[in-house]
């Protein structure tokens, strides 16, 4: 009977995830008042702005760009199921804030789901993540190859061109292994949003429209990627292969503690929080700080600082013998 007892007993840490899985639709209302209201009152004012100064507009679209970046990670929980308690609510405020981000809302999901279910695990890389290569496979390519790796994790490239070719070209299409209705909602999307910009072009005029919206667009994603891409790549994360793969250790130190100040976690909706959020996606995001500070178990996990962050900018290859990511120069000088 004792062994049986034991037996059903769930793990420490999902007997605590489970206090903070509930969602509060006050608490995500609010958000969506205080994130997607206030991104298109902030259209409304840079609009007004423009019969003022351009510069100010300028000025403006920072402020805009981080409300973007809340809009999306309401975007994200929905597609979780964790920003309402209603399936149906969150499949339409996701559908909704998916037009505002220029993302099909079933096709980025569907991904996102992949990423949850494989990350950290080297034998099934390649879809939701940021493509990274091993120190042996990258020393098997051929040199063509090896420029065109170098060219993708450049962050000139990955952080200064990729954002916003991925937000406004790549996401137009639906991917190969999707299904046929999958296909449909993309293209259902597609359709939306030229509306949705043909309307804002009747209304403001092309020149005012994409005098707006690119450098919101261009601020946001950019700052969105860079969030993303800290989450997995930086020096200690750790990796392996299907056998050993485990979810609380991927969770916990497979995803990282980005640690920014509050103003900054408020915009981002406290993504940082990334290792619970692997832990428990169906956590709202207004959760994640609360459950990291209110547990002894999340304690030792070390955060990246704001500053310790841009040493993931330099990390390129996974060392399989190290068990962390190195540069190319680290690579160049252990092979002397």
């Amino acid at each position: 009977m004792v062994n049986e007892e034991k037996k059903s007993k769930k793990p420490e840490w999902m007997e605590i995830i489970s206090r903070y899985n509930r969602p509060d639709n006050l608490k995500s209302w609010w958000q969506i008042i205080n994130s997607v209201v206030a991104y298109l009152l902030m259209w409304i004012l840079m609009i007004w702005s423009l019969r003022v100064s351009y510069w100010l507009t300028l000025a403006l679209t920072i402020p805009a760009a981080g409300f973007l970046v809340r809009t999306f990670i309401i975007f994200h929980d929905c597609g979780h199921g964790s920003f309402f308690r209603s399936g149906r609510m969150n499949t339409i405020i996701g559908v909704i804030t998916g037009l505002l981000v220029f993302t099909p809302y079933h096709r980025w999901h569907r991904d996102h789901h992949i990423h949850h279910q494989t990350v950290g695990n080297l034998e099934k890389r390649g879809t939701g993540d940021v493509m990274t290569v091993t120190v042996a496979e990258y020393e098997s390519m051929s040199g063509w190859r090896r420029f065109i790796y170098r060219l993708y994790r450049h962050p000139l490239f990955l952080l200064g061109i990729a954002p916003l070719l991925l937000f406004v070209v790549l996401y137009r299409f639906p991917r190969k292994y999707m299904s046929v209705k999958e296909h449909v909602y993309v293209h259902l999307t597609n359709l939306a949003l030229a509306l949705v910009i043909y309307l804002m072009v009747m209304a403001i005029g092309w020149k005012a429209y994409l005098m707006i919206q690119l450098p919101v667009l261009y601020i946001a994603t950019i700052h969105g990627v860079w969030l993303f891409y800290v989450q997995h790549q930086y020096r200690h994360v750790v990796w392996s292969d299907s056998s050993s793969w485990d979810y609380m250790t991927m969770a916990l130190n497979g995803s990282s503690f980005f640690r920014l100040p509050p103003l900054l976690n408020w915009f981002t909706g406290n993504i940082g929080y990334h290792h619970i959020h692997h832990l428990s996606p169906l956590i709202p995001n207004y959760n994640l700080k609360r459950c990291n500070d209110e547990n002894a178990l999340f304690s030792n996990v070390k955060p990246i600082t704001f500053l310790s962050a841009f040493e993931s900018l330099i990390l390129r290859l996974w060392d399989e013998k190290k068990g962390m990511l190195i540069s190319f120069r680290e690579r160049r000088l252990a092979a002397g």
